[in-house]
């Protein structure tokens, strides 16, 4: 008879990117695999027809962070509901353990799991522990994270396939922009400010704007005259990454590690949003160890945008290589099980 481990969290893509690398690892390990998370958020569109999953739940709850009093009391009674019926799903599939990813939708199942005493681990994503891993993390058996000294596994769960485009780059030739699936004015702001200088230096240009700002940036950039590779989304994602050399990019943890594994140098703008400002101290961590470059959208400056360019790209990269090794999945999931 299979056993049964819940996955659970998201809300962001960062979030179940991770929790899909563990789907997948025990699935092929043979367990039936269960997930929860919430309708709200892009769970429901990562995984509502997932292949790898025995079952999903989609709870109906929302964060608790950056509501008014009435609005945190409200999340609060959402997620209790969604407590008990996360305790239920445990008892009725006799689940054996639950691994957190963490973000709002982890809440109900790691609550859960700590009241019906399932063996519970969690996987933080950030530099700034969150606050729910913060509550649970009392309660769990492992906390696994890139940047804590006293995790048993410090590399960060991404994909095979960024690993197997992983190269050194030597010099400059081109630079991609990367705002997200939504896109980010400030680094899209930046890009068309750096671009003329760019292509008097014979750098090409790649740029992820978003879909919000897709066709006006594109329009400016054959204003400029300057014949960037521009597009929102692309599924092909992958192959512009291996194209570039340096990277221009926010620094939700799944993408700076993925920028590490490939070995591309970036300059870092984080999201200034970000809960407990977890992006910059995400890019700050690499920063401490010469390993990226790191402004802030308010000091943002071509003039020192333009001198990282000018240092040596070949030792940064493979030193970026060498922070971060394949098989973190793996390696987790060995002590899980």
């Amino acid at each position: 008879m299979k056993k049964t481990i819940i996955v659970t969290g998201g809300g962001t893509g960062g979030h179940l990117s991770v929790a899909k690398s563990f789907i997948d690892e025990f699935c092929n390990r043979g367990y039936h695999v269960i997930f929860i998370g919430s309708t709200k958020g892009q769970d429901k569109q990562w995984f509502e027809d997932y292949p790898n999953l025995y079952k999903t739940y989609f709870l109906d709850t929302k964060g608790v962070v950056n509501q008014n009093f009435f609005g945190k009391f409200i999340s609060l009674w959402m997620i209790f509901k969604a407590v008990l019926k996360s305790r239920k799903i445990i008892r009725e599939n006799n689940v054996s353990k639950i691994i957190s990813v963490g973000g709002f939708s982890a809440a109900a199942a790691s609550f859960a799991g700590i009241l019906t005493k399932t063996d519970f681990y969690i996987h933080e994503q950030n530099s700034v522990v969150g606050r729910l891993n913060k509550i649970t993390s009392k309660y769990s058996k492992e906390l696994f994270s890139s940047y804590l000294e006293t995790s048993k596994v410090k590399d960060y769960p991404i994909s095979e396939k960024f690993f197997d485009i992983s190269r050194v780059r030597k010099d400059v030739s081109t630079i991609i922009f990367l705002g997200g699936s939504q896109g980010a004015s400030a680094i899209n702001n930046f890009a068309l400010e750096v671009a003329p200088k760019l292509q008097k230096m014979n750098i090409s240009i790649i740029h992820q704007t978003g879909k919000q700002d897709f066709e006006s940036i594109q329009k400016k950039y054959k204003e400029l005259n300057i014949n960037a590779d521009v597009f929102d989304f692309s599924k092909e994602l992958l192959k512009k990454m291996d194209k570039a050399d340096f990277a221009v990019s926010r620094a939700g943890a799944s993408t700076l590690w993925e920028l590490v594994a490939v070995g591309i140098p970036t300059f870092f703008i984080p999201y200034p949003y970000a809960a407990a400002d977890h992006q910059y101290h995400n890019a700050k961590y690499l920063v401490d160890n010469d390993l990226c470059f790191l402004q802030n959208e308010k000091e943002l400056s071509s003039e020192y945008f333009f001198k990282c360019l000018e240092t040596d790209i070949l030792n940064k990269s493979k030193r970026l290589i060498n922070t971060i090794h394949q098989d973190a999945v793996k390696n987790i999931v060995d002590i899980i099980i």
